[in-house]
């Protein structure tokens, strides 16, 4: 998701997570459920090692040995969440066409704004947000942006899908979608409700994706 910074630490998402000691993955789930449900509770700013260490039942340095800091815990939080809301909505096996692509972006869309870590973040930290929108792509991104390439490059292969780069493709797809996940509460009224929005963003994809 030039960085955000929490308490003088270091960038919310940490790239060289390869570099850590390996954790068991029901542990580190364990602990990330602990700091998930932090967050929630007091949002993002008040939560700390020692809080999720004390949720999680265990000792400071027990977290302290997996995360250094909670920039590098949030970022292993927000790729579990993420990643885990688009498997669930993204299923392109078989023949990509236009209308499927669109289905599972507008469903996707839908499932962030009413997640509630993210619904949370955005209410009480917006901050975290706008490394990924002004400045770099954080881990999230990149795997939505790599399940669209490679949806884009089939559909290619099968002549359902229009020609043009994979990845510029599914980057575009992206950006668009970002507004209707951040900002489509900015353009809600009594003329045009979220219903009539989403299909709006359905018919763009759709639109944009046909040979």
């Amino acid at each position: 998701m030039t960085s955000h910074r929490h308490n003088h630490e270091s960038d919310p998402v940490v790239e060289e997570v390869a570099q850590r000691p390996s954790r068991d993955p029901g542990t580190q789930n364990a602990y990330l459920d602990a700091a998930r449900e932090c967050i929630l509770d007091v949002g993002w700013r008040r939560t700390t090692l020692t809080e999720v260490a004390r949720r999680a039942g265990v000792s400071r340095m027990t977290i302290y040995r997996a995360w250094s800091d909670m920039p590098a815990l949030l970022g292993d939080l927000m790729t579990r969440e993420w990643t885990g809301l688009v498997a669930g909505q993204v299923d392109l096996a078989g023949e990509p066409t236009p209308v499927r692509v669109a289905d599972a972006v507008a469903a996707t869309v839908e499932a962030l704004r009413d997640n509630e870590l993210f619904t949370r973040i955005v209410e009480l930290d917006p901050e975290l947000i706008l490394p990924y929108l002004l400045a770099r792509r954080g881990r999230s991104q990149e795997l939505i942006i790599g399940v669209l390439a490679g949806a884009v490059t089939e559909g290619q292969r099968r002549g359902t899908i229009r020609d043009g780069d994979p990845v510029a493709i599914a980057r575009g797809l992206v950006l668009a979608a970002h507004g209707f996940v951040l900002s489509a509460h900015t353009m809600l009224d009594e003329a045009v409700d979220a219903t009539a929005l989403d299909a709006e963003l359905h018919t763009l994809i759709v639109r944009s994706l046909t040979p």
